[in-house]
């Protein structure tokens, strides 16, 4: 029994609660009260309380619907009431920012995706600012109750703080992102690694949706990595990244936007990619390489119609990443290995390249039944951002802001 004297804790079991309820209600609808007080573990007067404060906050509604096997009388049942419920959410990259507004129920209203210069006079943080600013202006006849903002980007990030120490791309030292938006906005700011909110989005809505254990690797401008582990994204402090893309592989390599030399990022990145390409064409004068404009997708057909430049660059790029995946494998016992990556597109040259490494490397009993997938996503738009408003409401951070008004 909690004591009256611990008001945090009361404060914080309403708020587990109230985001059980509400993401039963999403997975499950319609579904009757009965049937969310088993499935909760939770009695039937907490059900009656909680459904009562999402009725009157308009975030559930009842429905009549029929039992399965049943021909009585239709039941009420409770369905999310996402209409009028809306949210920001950005992705910021090389050189663009992509900026949507969607409603509670992950669905878009509207989306733009606008030049993000990697140089300019005013300082990035202005930028983004304006940016928003002018995108609420130009869609506010859309505009319903707002109720966050969700930014994803790359780079090193306190997510509780909302503090981007660096970014690959801008110069970036300690942007203060989360506290500036959240002082001109008053909205509650979720900020997060690209690569994490991938990973959340493929294990809520994609690849993964239902796996427990997942090692979602992208190779992509950045190189990094997401884990889920019992369901849950891995915390480690104030982030979430698991940054194989800055695990040394080479001390006397390219030195890295992080100040280290010979990141994994540096040999496997998409321009990493692309220089090593430009610097081995020499050597290969027989390569279809030379007869169409350099870019990842030619390097993949290349590949796929057998050009051994392109294939041996691609199954490097296999090696190396898989050479630390392996590691992973042994530290997390994953059901699954998504890859998220343009180079998906020669996936029958890359993921064998990737799996040869785990099975050497591994223990067999963690990697003999391991598959190696793509991601249903990729990495662009605003869906990794919808991720973590969808996770923020299940877990009931974000519910609990709107319940109370």
């Amino acid at each position: 029994m909690i004591a009256d004297s611990q008001p945090g804790h009361i404060d914080q079991i309403k708020q587990t609660n109230a985001g059980v309820v509400y993401r039963l209600i999403d997975q499950h609808g319609p579904i009757s009260r009965i049937e969310l007080s088993r499935l909760a573990q939770l009695a039937p007067a907490s059900i009656t309380k909680i459904v009562r404060e999402m009725l009157e906050a308009h975030l559930v509604q009842e429905t009549e619907f029929q039992d399965i096997g049943s021909r009585g009388r239709p039941a009420t049942g409770l369905i999310l009431d996402t209409v009028g419920w809306h949210y920001l959410s950005v992705r910021i990259s090389k050189g663009d920012i992509t900026l949507a507004l969607r409603d509670l129920s992950s669905a878009l209203v509207t989306e733009e995706q606008l030049p993000l210069p990697q140089e300019d006079s005013e300082p990035l943080l202005t930028r983004i600012i304006n940016h928003i600013d002018q995108f609420f202006i130009r869609h506010q006849h859309k505009l319903e109750r707002l109720t966050a903002i969700a930014i994803t980007l790359p780079g090193i990030i306190n997510t509780q703080t909302g503090i981007v120490h660096r970014m690959p791309f801008y110069p970036v030292v300690d942007m203060q992102l989360g506290p500036e938006l959240e002082k001109r906005t008053g909205l509650p700011i979720f900020i997060q690694h690209d690569i994490c909110a991938w990973t959340m989005a493929e294990s809520l809505f994609g690849a993964s949706r239902g796996a427990r254990d997942v090692i979602h690797v992208v190779i992509d401008h950045n190189v990094g990595a997401g884990v889920i582990t019992g369901g849950r994204l891995l915390h480690n402090g104030n982030s979430t990244l698991v940054e194989i893309g800055h695990t040394q592989v080479d001390p006397y390599g390219k030195q890295c936007y992080c100040g280290n030399h010979g990141c994994l990022e540096t040999v496997a990145s998409i321009s990493s990619i692309l220089t090593q390409a430009e610097q081995r064409m020499p050597s290969s004068p027989n390569s279809r390489l030379h007869h169409q404009p350099l870019s990842i997708d030619a390097l993949c057909d290349a590949a796929c119609q057998g050009d051994q430049l392109a294939t041996d660059i691609i199954i490097g790029v296999g090696n190396s990443v898989g050479r630390i995946v392996a590691v992973m494998v042994n530290l997390f016992n994953p059901q699954k290995i998504l890859i998220g990556s343009p180079l998906n597109r020669a996936s029958e040259i890359l993921y064998p390249a990737i799996a040869a490494c785990i099975r050497q490397q591994s223990l067999p009993a963690y990697s003999s039944q391991i598959a190696v997938e793509p991601t249903q996503f990729v990495n662009l738009g605003t869906m990794p951002g919808a991720a973590l408003v969808k996770d923020a409401l299940y877990n009931g951070s974000l519910l609990v802001k709107l319940l109370q008004g």
